[in-house]
């Protein structure tokens, strides 16, 4: 029989239509959650600016297909008062919410990459501070009191790059810095503030993910994406947003997850402290890689940090 350690756990994945959150949440319900698959975009009643073909209802119900509970609430984040519904229909149906995942984003579309602040346009770039920042403020200010009321809650601030890597490197442009500075920033001050009711936040990044628009920007699948080395060999390091769904499994299931309080740490470490590999069975580990490798100029090929 197969152990579900997370069976009568109840996740809020903000931000699961597709990418990683979308995996966090399956990540989640095979580990036996009952999952809350909360996001803009839905079958029926309209979707965000992204404008792509994922919706919530296809990753609750992925969800449920994996051995879980899916459950699609339609939420915009930047609306406190659709927050505060959320989190008091959770509250009605479960009565407890023991993990919640912050990983709204959808920001790609609105960033100018690599130009300076003087040549950013400042709606879209404030839009990208917003998206990425306001609703994880938002969701935790309305969700945390909730998670606290019982003892070992977990949160999880999704971004893209470790605290380390982050503060020593420029990251594309001022928003984009901004933003994914800030979200390490965030589960270092949550951790501060959840710490006294017996709960932790940690910061966490996957690698170089294979979302579902990264695959079509190299024009992939998964099933031929090592093909995509021929526009970029780095890409040989990416991973399947699987592996940062078990990444945030694990914590989940990890009866000393305070360890990990106000840390910030990466799909890759996570993978070696618990074991658990990408859907093809390695570790890559996308941070170490990206700092020896393409900042560092060691030798080294992907192979060797999977």
């Amino acid at each position: 029989m197969t152990t579900k350690p997370l069976t009568g756990r109840v996740a809020l994945v903000a931000g699961a239509t597709r990418g990683a959150g979308r995996q966090i949440a399956i990540q989640l319900g095979a580990a036996g959650a009952t999952v809350y698959a909360t996001g803009r975009s839905s079958r029926t009643a309209g979707r965000s600016e992204l404008d792509r073909p994922e919706t919530i209802e296809e990753t609750a119900e992925l969800v449920t297909a994996a051995g879980g509970t899916g459950i699609a609430v339609r939420v915009d984040h930047l609306v406190p008062e659709q927050v505060r519904d959320l989190v008091a229909r959770i509250d009605a149906e479960q009565g407890r919410l023991d993990v919640l995942v912050n990983d709204v984003w959808g920001a790609d579309p609105l960033i100018t990459w690599e130009k300076p602040v003087w040549e950013q346009p400042l709606d879209a770039g404030f839009r990208t501070l917003r998206l990425a920042v306001d609703t994880h403020i938002i969701t935790s200010h309305f969700a945390l009191p909730l998670l606290v009321r019982r003892p070992g809650g977990l949160v999880v601030e999704i971004g893209d790059g470790t605290r380390e890597y982050n503060d020593v490197h420029y990251r594309l442009s001022v928003f984009y810095d901004l933003a994914k500075t800030c979200v390490n920033r965030l589960a270092f001050t949550q951790a501060h503030e959840l710490e006294p009711h017996g709960g932790t936040a940690v910061a966490l990044s996957p690698g170089w993910i294979r979302s579902e628009f990264m695959l079509e920007h190299f024009g992939v699948t998964e099933a031929n994406w090592r093909d995509g080395a021929a526009k970029d060999p780095h890409f040989l390091i990416s991973e399947t947003p699987a592996f940062v769904g078990r990444a945030v499994a694990a914590l989940a299931a990890d009866p000393d997850r305070a360890r990990w309080n106000g840390k910030s740490t990466s799909a890759g470490e996570l993978s070696r402290v618990y074991g658990f590999t990408d859907l093809d069975g390695s570790q890559p580990d996308g941070f170490r890689y990206i700092t020896e490798v393409v900042h560092g100029g060691k030798q080294a090929d992907a192979a060797d940090y999977r």
